[in-house]
């Protein structure tokens, strides 16, 4: 997970003008916007809404806990990609594409039960809401979907948003400091246990206690994290080839890797 909430600094700005959280995609998504004095929470109202709808229509989309969802609905068989709404499709397109840069390491084919976009559709449907919060008179927001953030902008003048890594063998403390450069995802198994399939090997199973990935589209992030918790350090080489995005792992034995260019401020020190 990454932490923001842990750092203070972002949510200490005098420049924060509201701080919603919202109950969806069986989770918590919370949203932060920051601006000058001159603005008031009345103007950003209708930009939040817009961005809270998004969240619910992607839930209501691609929900596989809902039975009547289009998503479920496709992997029963019930539907087919023409009948289904073309967001579906858009969003399995997302997902053949990261599954050809992963090296085949994030496979929503491969899941037991059909087809499974979920470890791409949390990033996207909150890239989605950040996207829909660019309009309002604003410095700069993040949003927050369990951990993994979109963000724009700034807290405040001068200031770089920044975000902690949870330490995966002792999760109330954090791993590393990095600054935020739009999004960052991380995955791993120290909180849910062995629900990551590797797809080359039908068995549930990561290589590295966590894994985090930041570029500029939260929802290939997401992506290539899950990836990347999955296959290992060794996939790393792989991502920093990628235009724009950098990776950070801890792994087992508690040892820290991280790509070239990956903004990290600093690291905490483990036991």
């Amino acid at each position: 997970m990454v932490n923001v909430d842990t750092l203070g600094a972002p949510l200490e700005s005098n420049d924060l003008i509201l701080h919603h959280a919202e109950d969806v995609m069986g989770t918590v998504v919370t949203i932060d916007v920051y601006g000058p004095p001159t603005v008031n929470r009345e103007l950003v109202d209708p930009y939040l809404s817009s961005a809270l709808a998004s969240l619910h229509h992607a839930d209501s989309v691609f929900s596989l806990w809902q039975a009547d969802s289009p998503m479920s609905k496709l992997r029963r068989g019930e539907i087919d990609l023409a009948k289904a709404p073309v967001v579906i499709g858009e969003v399995l397109e997302a997902c053949q594409a990261a599954r050809e840069l992963s090296q085949g390491w994030f496979d929503p084919w491969a899941l037991p039960g059909g087809t499974d976009p979920t470890g791409y559709v949390k990033g996207w449907a909150a890239q989605r809401a950040l996207h829909l919060l660019l309009g309002a008179p604003v410095q700069g927001a993040i949003v927050n979907a369990a951990g993994d953030i979109a963000s724009f902008g700034y807290p405040s003048e001068g200031e770089k948003f920044k975000v902690g890594i949870t330490n995966p063998h002792s999760p109330k403390e954090l791993t590393a400091i990095v600054a935020l450069d739009g999004c960052i995802a991380t995955s791993g198994s120290y909180e849910r246990g062995q629900h990551l399939m590797d797809p080359h090997s039908g068995h549930f199973c990561t290589r590295v206690a966590s894994a985090s990935v930041m570029g500029p589209d939260l929802g290939l992030a997401d992506a290539l994290a899950t990836a990347l918790a999955i296959a290992g350090n060794d996939l790393l080489d792989v991502i920093d080839e990628l235009s724009e995005f950098e990776a950070f792992t801890v792994s087992f034995d508690q040892e820290r890797h991280w790509t070239p260019g990956f903004p990290l401020i600093s690291l905490a020190a483990h036991e």
